[in-house]
């Protein structure tokens, strides 16, 4: 690509070009991988509060029914349908992860290409591959944040949300390439959805249901930013890199231009990003697993006098404050969220690939077991987890016993990842987990085979069947 070329324009010559050719079939592939992981998250959602709160709102809106929201009968506008789609992939905290921008970047681009690409009859191939550019587009966005020397992303230190305000961006792209524009249109989508980006993650910390939503207004507007470039509106061709551009107001100085275009379209970032084995935010996930590799060896919860949670030193505003509520969280879903919480389930036993939905319900976010067993977890920062943050999400877990052994056990390599890896069935039982809370057997496994058979689908009509029916 010609360095002449402003950034904007080096990803939409990217997308046209995936669109006039296709993805190789490796990666379409592994786009299809992530739209069976992110269908049995949304699934499994469908009858929480947010998705509820969504699409009654969309639904008092109205509009021409084109696209499924998933798990209902209900058809929507293009843009509301990914508004609530994309609500329901991110609100259990179980979808991919990119690191090491530490973002989720499926949950805002394939709900928004899932309900354009509907809407305008694309086959599965088309899907995936517009789908495809958006996650990497999102993923490199967000690299552009990653400040190297201080191992921290930007944007979650100054309390942004990077999934939501990258994923707005990734998601125009991909609404864009499935509406058949060129790569002037393209550009412009994006320029006009950097307009649109929003998150902030405070949430996180102290509760509240909006993040949740985050994803969802990100597909929402990215296909609204294509729709707007398709009726004219433009967008500025410096957009990401301008001095009043993306990078700059939300990144300052420490933006990393190089890391959106380098190598883009020779080197993907889009096989390598995580995807969840437990519905719990990322970094908790190498203490669950310490925690899970201590059970196995014998260890009971009974047994346990203190536990230390030894984890990167950025995590600890996450995971660990502040420190009364993350040993008490309010709900299940802010359980989510607690290093505490999350350590002390794995010990006591969970279900799924060693954590599941069931841990974090409401009921068990209040068990005196598990909160007598979280009050005895102490997080702290640990310099080797410093070292290897944020290229993996890592933690070292010390339990001191009543009989007075002290055991540790560290995990530097995420499961889930392409070091540690799901295998296709385990993602398949994940998936399985997930949608059969909202469909009945047959269909669970008839979505399956539809979503992995997208590469050559000559519509989206097998796979839309059972989102749409036998819904429980």
């Amino acid at each position: 690509m010609s360095h002449e070329r402003t950034v904007v324009q080096q990803i939409a010559d990217l997308a046209a070009r995936v669109a006039a050719d296709g993805l190789d079939d490796a990666l379409r592939h592994d786009v299809a991988r992530r739209y069976l992981d992110l269908l049995g998250n949304s699934l499994a959602a469908t009858e929480l509060s947010p998705g509820l709160a969504v699409t009654a709102m969309v639904d008092e809106w109205g509009g021409r029914p084109q696209s499924t929201v998933i798990g209902s009968r209900t058809r929507l506008p293009a843009a509301s349908a990914a508004l609530v789609n994309g609500t329901l992939a991110h609100s259990l905290d179980f979808d991919d992860t990119h690191l090491p921008s530490v973002l989720h970047p499926s949950s805002s681009v394939l709900p928004a290409a899932l309900a354009v690409a509907e809407a305008r009859g694309a086959d599965g191939a088309s899907l995936l591959d517009a789908a495809g550019v958006g996650v990497e587009v999102t993923s490199r966005l967000g690299m552009a944040g990653y400040d190297q020397a201080a191992r921290s992303n930007v944007f979650f230190d100054r309390g942004q949300h990077a999934t939501s305000i990258c994923g707005a961006i990734g998601a125009s792209v991909a609404a864009a390439m499935l509406h058949g524009l060129d790569a002037d249109g393209i550009a412009h989508a994006a320029g006009i959805a950097a307009s649109m980006g929003a998150g902030v993650i405070e949430a996180n910390r102290t509760g509240g249901t909006v993040k949740r939503i985050h994803c969802g207004w990100a597909a929402h507007a990215g296909v609204a930013a294509a729709d707007l470039a398709r009726f004219g509106i433009t967008g500025p061709p410096t957009v990401i890199e301008g001095r009043f551009g993306f990078l700059q107001a939300w990144l300052g100085e420490h933006a990393n231009v190089s890391a959106v275009t380098e190598g883009l379209g020779e080197r993907w970032e889009l096989p390598g990003i995580f995807f969840k084995p437990y519905p719990c935010n990322h970094f908790t996930h190498a203490g669950v697993d310490a925690a899970l590799r201590m059970r196995a060896a014998g260890v009971r919860a009974e047994e346990v006098e203190e536990i230390e949670l030894g984890v990167p030193t950025s995590v600890l505003r996450t995971i660990a404050e502040p420190a009364e509520a993350k040993a008490r969280p309010e709900s299940g879903y802010h359980a989510a969220f607690s290093g505490p919480y999350t350590v002390a389930s794995a010990l006591l036993g969970g279900g799924g690939l060693g954590l599941s939905h069931d841990d974090f319900a409401d009921e068990r976010a209040r068990d005196p077991e598990r909160l007598a067993l979280a009050a005895r977890v102490r997080c702290v920062p640990d310099a080797r987890c410093d070292e290897i943050f944020p290229e993996q999400l890592p933690a070292v877990l010390r339990v001191r016993l009543r009989d007075g052994r002290q055991l540790e056990e560290r995990v530097d390599v995420n499961r889930g990842g392409p070091q540690n890896p799901l295998t296709d069935d385990e993602i398949r039982t994940k998936y399985r987990i997930n949608a059969s809370r909202a469909l009945d057997p047959a269909r669970v496994e008839e979505l399956a085979e539809a979503a992995l058979a997208l590469p050559g689908s000559p519509d989206l009509g097998r796979l839309m069947a059972p989102l749409s029916a036998a819904v429980r």
